[in-house]
């Protein structure tokens, strides 16, 4: 058995074949012109180490010289893949399968015909969306695995809500990662347009089939028009020995709303990027997140909101149970702009340690240049209150059960911001088995 290359090298190959088709193109628009962006901007961009300070807690050094095969192609049949889907009450839901990057129309169902579903390898690479949309708000030019995705990717799905339209059901995209015959580097690639008027729910499931070691590298983009809302999750499920790198970028004009809320129960080494820029008066953006790193499992959440315009609001409240010796980060970013008059941002970290091996990284920030706002933030760490502990025990309540409803209700802030009954029921379980496991 021959010793597979290393990722770094697996990427430089995929990119050379690229590089030749663009230096043979006369006329650069389009995908491809996004595409020659990313690769100047991979030019002047290094992979980080310990030394980058927005990387410094989170190594990826070791995920750089494994040897990962590219989206390869599955080989499980649309049964199989059917049985390694997620426990989710998908019945109601526009449901769109991919296996390691690809997409598995077999295990897919659109119910609400006023959604519009279109997949890039089916466009014309000079259609609008790549001219003025694809690429155009998540950073190429700062962030090196942005710039990978965007320069290797050759799958992607284009989600429109047309404006003035309700989309009746969520749309649920399952990301699954099937490691069972190579390690696996997969490139997701999304981007939501909501136009002006249009609501909706967006559900990113990441979840992988195998215990073998896989790695995502995914990027969400969405765009909300004036008077948009929309509800986005992104829940990561994957096992212990898969990662994940992965940013959802929003851009949102006058009057629209967007919440995000992500959810990072198992893994190996997780970074979630979240930017969002509220660029209209009266724009509204909440960002919910928790978290529960246990074994050896590693989650990084990078969030920065950047209020561009007057009268704007933003609300951030992110939480996290860290058991035996996982380890998180929180980097939380406000940004009000001068021109951002009449700013409401709030911003909080809280997390319990409930080993003295486990630890949390956070670094709340906030960085006003207008002089009428109202912004605050704040981050606590600490063990599992005595005292109701105590007042639990004293009611007979034998003391793992009582630390596992303390628990529940410190996660209990975020989980009763997520509108949809099934998701939430889905992700409580989720919970309440790592809480069990965790106290035997």
């Amino acid at each position: 058995m021959t010793e597979q290359t290393s990722l770094i090298e697996q990427i430089e190959e995929q990119l050379e074949p690229l590089v030749a088709d663009l230096e043979k193109a006369q006329d650069l628009t389009g995908l491809y012109q996004t595409k020659q962006l990313a690769l100047a901007c991979l030019e002047n961009l290094e992979f980080p180490t310990s030394k980058h300070e927005e990387w410094k807690y989170t190594p990826v050094s070791a995920l750089l010289e494994t040897g990962f095969q590219i989206e390869p192609e599955t080989t499980l049949s649309p049964e199989k893949i059917q049985e390694n889907l997620p426990d989710f009450d998908d019945s109601k839901a526009n449901v769109l399968v991919f296996v390691n990057g690809h997409f598995s129309a077999e295990n897919s169902n659109i119910q609400d015909t006023n959604l519009e579903v279109r997949h890039f390898k089916d466009l014309d690479f000079n259609a609008d969306i790549f001219t003025n949309r694809v690429g155009k708000i998540a950073s190429i030019e700062q962030e090196i695995f942005t710039a990978v995705n965007t320069a290797i990717s050759k799958n992607g799905i284009y989600l429109k809500i047309p404006k003035n339209q309700v989309i009746e059901h969520p749309v649920l995209l399952y990301f699954l990662a099937d490691g069972s015959d190579k390690s696996t580097f997969i490139q997701p690639r999304n981007f939501i347009d909501s136009e002006s008027g249009s609501q909706a729910t967006i559900i990113e499931l990441f979840s992988s089939i195998t215990d073998s070691q896989t790695f995502t590298n995914a990027v969400t983009e969405v765009r909300l028009e004036n008077n948009a809302v929309l509800d986005h999750y992104k829940i990561q499920l994957e096992g212990v020995e898969s990662s994940h790198i992965g940013t959802v970028h929003a851009h949102q004009y006058q009057d629209s709303k967007f919440t995000n809320t992500t959810i990072s129960l198992d893994g190996n080494i997780i970074r979630n990027n979240l930017n969002i820029n509220l660029d209209g008066e009266n724009c509204t953006a909440y960002m919910n997140g928790f978290y529960m790193p246990f074994g050896t499992t590693h989650i990084d959440n990078h969030t920065a909101v950047d209020h561009l315009q007057p009268n704007s609001y933003s609300n951030e409240l992110y939480k996290g149970i860290l058991g035996d010796t996982g380890t998180a980060v929180f980097n939380g970013k406000i940004f009000v702009r001068q021109y951002a008059q009449k700013t409401n941002a709030f911003q909080s970290n809280k997390n319990i340690l409930l080993s003295s091996e486990a630890s949390v990284n956070a670094k709340p920030q906030l960085e006003i240049w207008a002089d009428d706002v109202k912004c605050s933030h704040g981050c606590t760490t600490g063990a599992l209150d005595e005292d109701p502990m105590f007042y639990l025990r004293s009611r007979g309540i034998p003391e793992l059960e009582a630390r596992k409803l303390l628990l529940f209700a410190f996660a209990g802030d975020v989980l009763e911001r997520i509108k949809v009954e099934s998701v939430r029921t889905f992700i409580e379980s989720w919970i309440h088995q790592k809480l069990d496991n965790y106290n035997e």
